[in-house]
């Protein structure tokens, strides 16, 4: 089996998980095909090779150029969801002053998805990639709004900051989505400690948007004696969109590393390093042998609608699987048992959306042993464009499955059946 590790001993941001995951060999022309796809004016980004203090590694930077003015935003958090603070987008960057930021229009959430939305019409991101940065905008808005008490559909983003973070947000899910790496690993974040200042004063650290992320998310932070963020809300939301374990295998064997490079001087090295894993256990093409929990319900008082609902916020708190199963209940009436499967370090999070989107009030918790084939994904190239293939493996038995939204999506995209898709991936890999 193999993994990405963050490791989030510096912390992490949006600009620093970007140049990480292109050390790590993902795909620059992808990115900056997603990138152009979102025709926004006067914007373009900027890596390099740098150092910080002697940590070689590769820096990432956008540059919004504002048309009303003979200068350049350097890159940097600025979003401002309704009155968020302005501590910069990444705690590694400079800062912009309150009276730039508001000279600008704001967006919505719902504005920032059309703008993605562009990239996928244009064939420039996947369904996976897209709906990984629809995710990470979403956890963000949702803490945001959780901190200024307001619904999400209130939350708005400052132009320049919107820009910064839709462009960092994109390109780190077409770059994760890239490296066909399904479990990512983290274990923890370091945060620093001490204030920031913002328009309204100043906020504690870590400030508000990064510690609702961490709690909805159950990410463990550390809090170092280290003064200043070390932890931006967007770097928070790609952790708690990207990541499946907050463990490491007992045995792993490192196969790749990249270096990506914060932009503030902590008086250290400042980086995020990424890696790809692979488990000595499972280096041999054998079972992986874990243990999981099935957490089951009786339900015989909730909507279909609202059965609906609960199963998307499971999986969003982090079930590996969630179905239904019709039962008759007591007193003859008909219900369901929800069934969720989970790892240990996700039950906390899985059991407060079981208790918060369901009607029950109790359930039943089963630890279970399971084996599964080693998986991997790799691409094939058709004639309609590229489609990615689950490939898992166990002693001589090998199974190869294409991924669906990318038959599906090529398939409209051509204006042809899926099957036709399907006929053209099976040349490929027969």
């Amino acid at each position: 089996m193999k993994y990405l590790y963050l490791d989030g001993s510096c912390g992490i941001s949006g600009d620093m998980t970007v140049a990480a995951l292109l050390g790590l060999g993902a795909s620059r022309e992808k990115m900056d095909a997603a990138i152009a796809s979102l025709n926004l004016d006067g914007v373009h980004v900027h890596v390099e090779n740098s150092k910080s203090y002697s940590i070689a590694g590769l820096s990432f930077s956008v540059h919004v150029h504002d048309h009303d003015a003979d200068h350049v935003h350097s890159h940097e958090e600025g979003y401002v969801e309704h009155h968020h603070h302005e501590h910069g987008e990444h705690c590694h960057g400079a800062s912009t002053s309150s009276a730039t930021l508001h000279h600008h229009e704001h967006r919505h959430l719902s504005e920032v998805y059309e703008i993605l939305d562009r990239a996928a019409n244009a064939g420039a991101v996947t369904p996976h990639a897209l709906e990984t940065a629809k995710k990470i905008f979403r956890i963000i808005a949702e803490a945001e709004a959780k901190a200024h008490g307001v619904p999400v559909e209130e939350v708005h983003f400052h132009e320049v900051g919107a820009v910064d973070s839709i462009v960092d947000i994109l390109a780190v899910a077409v770059l994760a989505d890239d490296l066909c790496i399904e479990n990512c690993i983290v274990t923890g974040l370091n945060e620093g400690s001490g204030f920031v200042e913002t328009q309204h004063g100043q906020l504690p650290i870590p400030v508000p948007a990064v510690a609702h992320i961490a709690e909805a998310a159950g990410i463990a932070l550390h809090i170092t004696e280290t003064k200043g963020e070390m932890v931006t809300p967007t770097g928070a939301g790609i952790v708690a969109a990207l990541r499946t374990q907050e463990t490491l295998p007992a045995g792993y064997k490192i196969l790749k590393s990249g270096v990506g490079l914060g932009k503030r001087d902590f008086g250290r090295a400042n980086f995020l390093r990424a890696q790809i894993i692979e488990d000595a256990a499972g280096a041999s093409n054998g079972p992986a042998d874990c243990c999981v929990f099935i957490l089951e319900a009786n339900i015989d008082d909730s909507t279909p609608e609202e059965l609906g609902y609960a199963m998307d916020k499971l999986f969003e708190a982090g079930a590996r699987d969630v179905h239904f199963t019709p039962c008759f209940m007591k007193k003859n009436r008909p219900g369901i048992i929800l069934r969720a499967i989970a790892d240990a370090e996700h039950l906390p999070a899985i059991e407060t959306a079981l208790f918060t989107h369901t009607s029950t009030v109790g359930y039943r918790r089963i630890p279970v042993e399971r084996n599964c084939m080693c998986r991997s994904i790799f691409e094939v190239e058709t004639e309609y464009g590229k489609v990615r293939i689950k490939k898992s493996v166990l002693g001589n038995i090998e199974k190869n499955k294409p991924e669906f939204d990318d038959l599906k999506a090529l398939a409209e995209k051509a204006g042809v059946p899926v099957r036709e898709i399907q006929k053209a991936v099976e040349k490929k890999i027969c």
